[in-house]
């Protein structure tokens, strides 16, 4: 069964959650053995967090859930490939996930690098050019922008990789169309630990 939240309701959950971990205040809920034992058979979670790999982006810290609260997949830069879509299209079609949170977080090491590789025109080796590929035409639409701290590189490239996965797969953007699913960009300020909202696809 899925949870019956609208993605508003799993925003506010979620927000709610962020604001206990920033004041120090987390809860803990749903870390214990009768919480585990109750998941052995299904899984209902209100909403899948794509972030990045980065270990103080723990999604399940940073937002005060538990075992079966929510859907995590990371990558290093939350870059987007065909095993990302899956996931992603498993939790919304599979789980009915109401919500798809797209992280990313300042400092991040994977922007940082995309932007050192376009300013120098040194691709890094192996398959972190990959990596790299992938978040240039954020940084490059930052750098058109003016916007030239990685900062401003990191929320350009949340916005850009939500309007992917939108554009990218048909089961989330129908998803999305019916008001079953929305897609939110948030930031992740590494010293506070607040995660912002930076962009919105569907109703929220």
């Amino acid at each position: 069964m899925a949870t019956n939240l609208t993605p508003a309701l799993a925003w506010r959950r979620l927000r709610e959650g962020n604001e206990r971990f920033v004041n120090g205040e987390s809860n803990h809920p749903n870390q214990n053995a009768s919480r585990r034992s109750s998941l052995v058979e299904t899984q209902n979670p209100f909403a899948v967090i794509f972030g990045c790999s980065d270990s103080r982006l723990a999604a399940e810290i940073i937002f005060d859930v538990g075992l079966g609260d929510v859907f995590v997949v990371r990558t290093a830069g939350q870059v987007i490939d065909d095993a990302v879509l899956g996931s992603l299209e498993y939790s919304v079609a599979v789980l009915g996930v109401p919500l798809i949170v797209v992280l990313g977080h300042d400092n991040c090491g994977a922007v940082t690098a995309t932007r050192d590789a376009v300013e120098t025109g040194e691709m890094p080796a192996g398959f972190i050019r990959d990596l790299v590929e992938r978040i240039t035409p954020s940084v490059l639409t930052s750098l058109r922008n003016n916007q030239t701290e990685v900062n401003d590189m990191v929320v350009e490239n949340v916005k850009q990789m939500s309007q992917r996965l939108a554009d990218s797969s048909r089961v989330i953007s129908t998803a999305i169309e019916e008001g079953r699913t929305a897609v939110i960009g948030l930031s992740y300020r590494l010293a506070e630990g607040r995660a912002d909202l930076v962009s919105g696809i569907g109703e929220l």
